[in-house]
């Protein structure tokens, strides 16, 4: 194909940032935008209007009988991510999903058999091993630069992030979204929504986990949003502990608030020295592009900012525009398709992450350790 027809599902904050990315002229030479669909049907059309999309639709179902409609990006709360894939999958659709695209290993796996067997393609986000930093970071300790690696740690933290972002701020169907869902289950938690990009680079870099401990629940019962009280279930505040075997021993966190590492980077500790964020030894990390990254994390400091320059379809046009790294995955998607290139962003290594935070509510609940059966890479 020289030319995909995108499907986008949802018309919340993710994608109308990544939206902003898809009108570009650089992807619309690749991309059609063909459809949208939101329950919420003054906001799909609204979201039509506003960046030239063909038609849109209220029922999802409609979006997946186009013809025209090769892939979908499915950028939804995440309790509907797991039917939505498999439907759009076995409609014969490529997909790229916002993470996470299950809330079980279960769920993962089998969505990773169906593209298998129907030769279809899922790029499930986050892909966070796209980015320079990382692989650097996987190389320096293969090769032994801080020494036997003995531990790590890494994670994110809620805050009040989704409430103040300001597509949530306005009084129309655009800049009215209710961000409830991120604090209710199925589906909600920072685990799923935020410590998935740290543990996704996480276990890029020191390869798959083998068992799996935790406490967890819930620690803010109630959050305020725009004036109304929003009950919460979903567990808020969690900590783990990752064995990824020979004494290889991690910490990871997905808390109400707090955080012990510099952004979505982990810290990795050896024998002769220590990985701390962007920094080795006290000093920064050389890693292809980290000029470019300095400079685009500016006065500001955000260094996933500036590293989000580095990943291989930010270019100029798209440096500005928030969600780089979400719109990156798409291209990861478009590209394979298109080019037959495969992307390294992978639902096997998506699984696996999936499989991870599943077995850190279970190993909670039960006060048992969770042996995991999942791998980064599946027997094919």
């Amino acid at each position: 194909m020289s030319k995909i027809g995108l499907g986008i599902v949802g018309g919340g904050t993710i994608a109308q940032r990544v939206l902003r990315h898809l009108v570009q002229p650089d992807v619309a030479e690749r991309v059609s935008l063909t459809a949208i669909c939101d329950p919420v049907a003054d906001r799909a059309r609204a979201a039509a209007e506003k960046f030239g999309i063909a038609r849109w639709f209220s029922d999802y179902q409609e979006l997946l009988a186009c013809d025209d409609v090769d892939a979908v990006t499915i950028a939804s709360p995440i309790n509907f991510h797991f039917e939505q894939v498999r439907q759009a999958l076995l409609a014969s659709k490529h997909v790229h999903c916002n993470k996470a695209m299950a809330t079980t290993g279960a769920e993962a796996k089998e969505l990773t058999g169906l593209a298998r067997d129907h030769n279809l393609r899922l790029v499930p986000s986050p892909g966070e091993m796209l980015r320079p930093h990382n692989q650097y970071i996987k190389e320096v300790i293969h090769r032994g630069g801080i020494g036997t690696l003995c531990w790590a740690v890494c994670g994110a933290a809620f805050g009040t992030y989704h409430k103040d972002e300001r597509e949530r701020q306005g009084n129309d169907v655009l800049s009215n979204v209710d961000p409830s869902w991120y604090f209710r289950k199925p589906g909600g938690g920072p685990l799923y929504d935020m410590t998935v990009y740290s543990l996704t680079a996480l276990t890029g870099i020191l390869g798959s986990v083998s068992r799996v401990t935790a406490l967890s629940g819930t620690r803010i019962k109630e959050r305020e949003f725009r004036g109304k009280m929003v009950t919460c279930d979903a567990d808020d505040n969690t900590v783990m502990l990752l064995d990824f075997g020979e004494n290889l021993f991690a910490f990871v966190y997905g808390t109400a608030s707090g955080r012990v590492t510099q952004g979505f980077t982990g810290s990795y500790f050896g024998t002769r020295g220590s990985i701390i964020g962007l920094t080795i030894n006290g000093e920064p990390l050389d890693y292809p592009g980290a000029d470019l990254a300095r400079q685009a994390a500016g006065a500001s400091g955000d260094a996933n900012l500036g590293n989000q320059w580095l990943l291989p379809h930010i270019n100029e046009l798209h440096r500005d525009l928030p969600e780089q790294h979400v719109f990156e995955d798409v291209m990861q998607l478009v590209d394979w398709i298109a080019d037959g290139k495969p992307s390294p962003v992978t639902p096997e290594h998506a699984t696996h992450v999936i499989d991870i935070i599943e077995a850190a509510y279970r190993a909670s609940s039960t006060g048992q350790t969770q042996v995991l059966t999942t791998t980064l890479e599946e027997e094919r």
